[in-house]
């Protein structure tokens, strides 16, 4: 595949989502099909171990899952001091669904790909977290539930007087709004951008691999795969952390 356009050649083509539709309306097939199937993926998983739980000697399956529900269920006693049935199941699903989306990454990058041309798809980019069509928009499903549990918790009028009032006063009105609007709008870019960011650059360090002769492409891609193991958690962590923290605000009545 290398061979076809040279090394710009392969990069883009691997770089370059199977799409449908023009402009606006323009659809990354391969990102929804992946973030479906491993959202899927995840549902199946922990209802599977919730039908199977037992109260005696778990197995191994069991005990992942009963690990990282304890371990969302711990960093969210730390950081949400508020009462809400949501932000548990909340947390554990985008820690897991957006680790699920990183690990595709340490799947070869030329398995999926090739599969995909001999059913006649020219185009698969199989790691969602590298569209920003989907951090982008996991990013907006957490500012939407930000500013709805803000609307809740505080009512309009609390929401509208923390906009305009905080932190100088109603003397220096427009300038909160202006400072409390920055504010806001950067909480969904930057969370989008960061683990898209991180991502991109991923899995275009192992696409440079894989452009190597065969036989330099183990002793850099085994040690860069160990160390990305880190960086896919990692990711999935801080946007699991920074939403709890963001929910933790919204839910702040002061």
């Amino acid at each position: 595949m290398a061979s076809e356009g040279g090394a710009t050649g392969y990069i883009v083509h691997h770089l370059t989502p199977l799409t449908v539709g023009e402009g606006f309306w323009t659809l990354h097939l391969d990102t929804l099909f992946f973030s479906a199937l491993l959202g899927g993926l995840f549902v199946w998983f922990f209802k599977s171990q919730a039908d199977k739980a037992t109260a005696g000697v778990p197995n191994l399956t069991q005990n992942i899952a009963e690990m990282l529900v304890e371990f969302v269920d711990g960093q969210v006693k730390d950081t949400f001091h508020g009462r809400s049935e949501l932000i548990a199941p909340l947390g554990l699903t985008i820690f897991c669904w957006v680790f699920l989306w990183n690990f595709m990454d340490l799947i070869p990058v030329d398995l999926l790909p090739l599969i995909a041309s001999l059913m006649g798809m020219e185009y698969m980019r199989v790691v969602p977290s590298t569209d920003l069509n989907a951090t982008f928009a996991l990013s907006l499903s957490v500012f939407f539930l930000i500013i709805f549990y803000s609307v809740k918790v505080k009512g309009v009028f609390g929401f509208a007087k923390e906009l305009t009032c905080t932190p100088f006063g109603p003397w220096m009105m427009p300038f909160n709004l202006l400072l409390k609007v920055v504010e806001e709008i950067a909480k969904p870019i930057s969370l989008g951008l960061r683990l898209f960011g991180n991502l991109y650059a991923g899995e275009l360090i192992f696409i440079l691999i894989a452009l190597l002769p065969p036989l330099m492409q183990p002793l850099l891609s085994f040690p860069w795969a160990v160390f990305h193991i880190l960086i896919i958690t990692l990711q999935a962590f801080i946007f699991m952390v920074l939403t709890i923290v963001y929910m933790s605000m919204a839910h702040e009545d002061h």
